[in-house]
């Protein structure tokens, strides 16, 4: 999942994969990203004109178990959607190809690759990529504003300017993980979901639409005996549900494809730990008297 670099190695991207529960992955999403990002002193960037002018890339750096494990089942011929992230107007920029299955990713041993993982050795390989071939660019640039206008809507069929694609592609975009888990790396779309994007790609005809979100209601605001009353346990609740709404699965806000080589038993060991020093720290701001009787 790796842009080329002007040097001739590639960078991180993220990616998506498209199939439906009853057949074979075969169709994909795979994120790029499109602006500049400095990263170990290389640039990360890998647009849809540095893939076209590719024409076909490796798709290394990849550190994400499930998008690794996602890759590994991608084979030669299969379909995929070359995707723009984490920039100002992310969407789909183009078509691709899976040229080659999935094999070590030997990024992973050089320690002056951005993406390199100290914990990964070469006689035990635990990344993977693929390599991509650019098929075409989309007719229409299909913005993820849009996929989120027509998931967000209550109604089942699509608005007049985009009634080509149907009920079925309307009930299509609004279960895709794109529009339904954002930052995930790799994601299963159906069918449905793939044909939506293809008509979308090549009919267009949105540019009347108000894709502005609706902007959310701000909450009502407590009294302020009410605000005092409240427990302390309930302030450090809310303070971990908005240190978790900035790292929200938005795609804006980038993608989850690096997790720092951890093992899945490292992450639960690091997040008892995390549980265990908040407790410890909540315990000694309690008054003197409370601490005595929790204790």
């Amino acid at each position: 999942m790796c842009p080329p670099w002007k040097d001739g190695s590639r960078a991180s991207i993220v990616l998506t994969s498209t199939s439906s529960m009853e057949s074979p992955a075969s169709t994909w999403l795979l994120k790029a990203e499109p602006d500049s990002r400095i990263v170990k002193g290389k640039d990360v960037k890998f647009s849809v004109d540095d893939f076209e002018a590719a024409k076909t890339s490796p798709w290394e750096g990849v550190r994400n178990f499930e998008a690794r494990n996602l890759m590994k089942e991608m084979q030669p011929g299969d379909k995929a959607l070359f995707y723009h992230s984490n920039c100002k107007i992310p969407g789909i920029a183009a078509f691709a190809e899976v040229a080659k299955a999935a094999y070590p990713d030997h990024t992973a041993w050089d320690p002056e690759h951005p993406y390199y993982d100290a914990k990964t050795k070469q006689d035990s390989p635990k990344w993977f990529m693929v390599d991509l071939a650019f098929v075409s660019r989309a007719k229409h640039f299909v913005p993820l504003a849009l996929l989120r206008f027509i998931a967000d809507s209550s109604a089942t069929t699509p608005p007049t300017e985009l009634e080509y694609i149907g009920e079925a592609g309307v009930s299509a975009i609004k279960e895709m993980d794109l529009v339904t888990r954002g930052r995930l790396s790799v994601q299963r779309v159906s069918e449905a979901a793939w044909t939506a994007i293809e008509l979308l790609a090549n009919n267009g005809g949105w540019d009347e639409l108000d894709l502005t979100p609706p902007k959310k209601k701000a909450a009502p605001k407590k009294a302020a005996s009410e605000r005092a009353s409240a427990p302390r346990a309930a302030k450090t609740k809310a303070k971990t549900r908005k240190r978790k709404a900035k790292g929200s699965d938005s795609d804006e806000d980038g993608d989850d494809d690096y997790d720092d080589g951890w093992s899945e038993d490292e992450v639960i060991s690091k997040t008892t730990s995390s549980r265990r020093k908040r407790q410890a720290t909540e315990y000694q701001e309690l008054p003197p008297t409370r601490r005595r009787a929790k204790a």
